[in-house]
This record gives C-alpha cells, sequence and structure tokens, in this order.
C-alpha cells in the first residue's frame, strides 16, 4: 500500500498517472495548497520541503518527496516503466531535464503571465522565450520516435502534465507537430485519463482543436 499525498498539480499528476499505470493500491490523501495544509507538521514529517506530492510506503516504512524521486523508486520497486541498460540513464537525462527545466520555467511563465500579467514585462518575455526553447528541444526528441526514450515511460509520464498546460503557456501545440502527436498519444491513455482527475477532476484534459 502507497500513500499518496498531492494536490491538483502537475507534479502530484506525474506521480497519480504512475500509480495508476502501474495498478497498485494506493491511498490519495489530498494536500490543499491554497489553503496552507502543505506547512502541517503532519505533512512535514514526509515532505520536509513543504511540496507535493509526497508518498509513504506503507510496506517498508519509506516516505519520499520530490517527484522524479517518487517516479524512480515506483518504477524500480514494481520493475515497470524503466527501461534497462542505457535507455534507463536516458531515461534519468529526460527526467533531470524536465524536473530542472520544463517544470521551473513552466512554473514561473505561469506566475507572472497568467496570474500576475503586466506587473512583470521582461519576466513575461524571459520565461516565454524559454519555454518556446523547451518545447522545440522536446519537438525535436521526438523526431522518429513514439515516446521520449522509444518506449513508454516515467519520463513521459513526468514531462506530459506540464505540457498539458500549453493553454497557461500560451503555445500552440500545432507549432510544435511531433510534442502534439506525443501529446494526444499520451492523453489516451486510461490510466493518464484517470491520474489526471487525482485528486479531484477539476477540469478536463485540454485537447488542441
Amino acid at each position: 500500500m502507497i500513500d499518496f499525498y498531492t494536490w491538483s498539480r502537475p507534479n502530484g499528476r506525474k506521480v497519480a498517472i504512475a500509480l495508476e499505470e502501474l495498478g497498485v493500491a494506493y491511498r490519495v490523501y489530498a494536500v490543499d495548497i491554497t489553503r496552507g495544509d502543505q506547512f502541517d507538521d503532519r505533512f512535514l514529517r514526509i515532505s520536509p520541503n513543504n511540496k507535493i506530492p509526497a508518498i509513504m510506503d506503507v510496506e517498508q516504512g519509506i516516505s519520499l518527496m520530490e517527484s522524479s524521486a517518487i517516479l524512480v523508486y515506483l518504477a524500480d520497486k514494481f520493475g515497470r516503466f524503466m527501461p534497462k541498460v542505457e535507455n534507463r540513464y536516458r531515461v534519468l537525462e529526460w527526467l533531470s531535464w524536465q524536473g530542472a527545466g520544463m517544470g521551473p520555467m513552466f512554473g514561473q511563465l505561469h506566475t507572472f503571465r497568467k496570474f500576475n500579467r503586466g506587473k512583470a514585462p521582461f519576466a513575461e518575455e524571459r520565461f516565454a522565450a524559454e519555454a518556446r526553447r523547451l518545447y522545440r528541444v522536446l519537438n525535436n526528441r521526438l523526431e522518429g520516435r513514439e515516446y521520449i526514450v522509444d518506449e513508454y515511460s516515467i519520463v513521459d509520464m513526468a514531462t506530459w502534465p506540464w505540457v498539458a498546460r500549453y493553454e497557461w503557456q500560451e503555445i500552440d501545440l500545432r507549432e510544435y507537430p511531433n510534442v502534439l502527436r506525443w501529446y494526444l498519444a499520451v492523453a489516451s491513455r486510461p490510466a493518464v485519463r484517470r491520474g489526471y482527475a487525482i485528486p479531484h477532476n477539476v477540469e478536463p484534459i485540454p485537447l488542441p482543436n
């Protein structure tokens, strides 16, 4: 049994999708970050950085924070969605790219352009330009590939929820045809649709016209 602490944000959806894809038993604990639940002492014992997601592997007595670490742990524990030998390091490479680049840059873009438009024009353009660059990187990577590291893996689960906010980023996915093809393929997976709605089904999955 996995205890899963999360909220309806891309980083939480990564792990929700992985749990659904793995088909393992887990319990969801909603951490409402709009009310400050992430600063509760009980949650801090599991996630010292005050961030979702976090898990507790009840069987092993192991708690983990940080979505990338959680994804690697789950893939290793259950023996799925992490390739062997060389491609394992490709997954780790692109998982690091997502966690160090796409996630933080897109998050900053959301902060400045969606929620605080007009207050910091330099920041808006700086993060918008970086978002476009990251989409080009991903589009190039997906040239001739069905998934980011050939077969569907935790790196697709990690990247897809951030691309699912392309409207917030004011990105037209049609300008990135390989990303669009990949995005729709991942969105069609039943486990992805279920994971997207955890802990609450607050919005439908965005789909380009």
